[in-house]
């Protein structure tokens, strides 16, 4: 991954820009390619600013700003599809689950989606999840701001802190696919125990 975005970066300049900004708001606005690289390829891009071809400032400006699009993109489809529900009486779509997840974006939603751009895959569906639970807007809208503010300027300093030690620059590939290893366990992990904790 890492060679390839070094020579994306070579070979366009300035338009891989754009590039990174579909990926970014793809993975998050849009549930079937909640796979798309996330963590990683923020702080892949930190690390590479570090050997040029990438400015810091612009990258978090279109990291940011496609995190509150991909945010956006996501809550609107849960919240359409809570209205088709309501409109068209899909009482499958009523349940435990959802009163749960309601009570949930009423009380701590905000501070859930703050923290939830970290963790793979909860980093696309928790937007649909708030708009399927009809979460209140302006709540959703401050909660994205502050989470695209930390995740995106989080992740790239890191990256671009990092990429200047030796021992990172060196082996920047094996890092970013550890990366992504532990978080792929994290998330089957934390399946696995939720299916245990499930009553029988």
């Amino acid at each position: 991954m890492e060679a390839e975005l070094a020579a994306a970066i070579r070979e366009h300049g300035m338009a891989i820009y754009p590039l990174l900004f579909l990926l970014v708001a793809l993975e998050i606005g849009v549930a079937p390619l909640f796979f798309l690289p996330g963590d990683p390829l923020l702080f892949l891009c930190g690390a590479l600013t570090v050997q040029g071809g990438l400015e810091t400032g612009p990258l978090i400006g279109v990291f940011f700003v496609a995190t509150l699009l991909g945010n956006a993109l996501a809550y609107s489809t849960g919240a359409w599809i809570a209205l088709q529900a309501r409109q068209r009486d899909w009482r499958w779509l009523e349940g435990p689950a959802l009163a749960r997840a309601r009570k949930f974006f009423a009380g701590h939603g905000g501070w859930g989606l703050v923290v939830v751009p970290y963790v793979a895959v909860l980093r696309t569906f928790a937007p649909v999840a708030a708009g399927l639970a009809l979460m209140d807007r302006r709540r959703f809208a401050l909660a994205t701001l502050a989470a695209a503010a930390l995740w995106s300027v989080g992740l790239v300093a890191a990256g671009r802190y990092f990429g200047q030690v030796p021992l990172v620059r060196e082996h920047l590939g094996v890092f970013v696919l550890s990366g992504v290893a532990l978080a792929a366990v994290g998330a089957v992990l934390k399946r696995l125990l939720r299916r245990s904790s499930d009553p029988v």
